[in-house]
């Protein structure tokens, strides 16, 4: 009974050897979907891309849904501090993405969007969500 059970333990130990780990690599991509316009959730969310992106992830946020009011000059004074990390994140080589769609609908403009946030398409948004290895969290 003893042997057996020592030899179960070992192939265990061997079959954890050869299974895939399942954590994210140092640099796999993050793509953070944001689509609140509570200054708390959306802030999480941000610092959340930003901790990870200073980890060396490469990030990309999509403001969507209420979230385009975060990238809008009219948000500067409720989002001044959401604002200022995405200028930080765009500045450091981080994508913001907007959806046209959701701008649309809240009545938002190119013209009125902050520096740095690019309109969002489905071939530009597609190919950060689907790089290879993406990792995506929804705030």
């Amino acid at each position: 009974m003893r042997i057996i059970s020592r030899l179960l333990f070992i192939l265990t130990l061997l079959a954890g050897c050869f299974t895939p780990a399942a954590f994210a690599a140092d640099t796999d991509p993050l793509f953070v979907n944001l689509t609140t316009d509570d200054p708390h959730r959306a802030n999480m969310g941000i610092t959340f891309g930003l901790k990870q992106f200073q980890r060396g992830h490469p990030l990309t946020i999509l403001l969507n849904d209420k979230s385009v009011f975060i990238g809008a000059k009219a948000g500067a004074e409720r989002f001044a501090m959401h604002q200022k990390l995405l200028a930080d994140l765009i500045g450091k080589g981080a994508t913001v993405l907007i959806c046209p769609m959701c701008m649309k609908q809240y009545g938002i403009t190119e013209a009125d969007l902050i520096p740095g946030v690019k309109l969002g398409s489905p071939e530009i948004t597609g190919d950060a969500l689907f790089k290879d290895n993406t990792k995506a969290l929804s705030w």
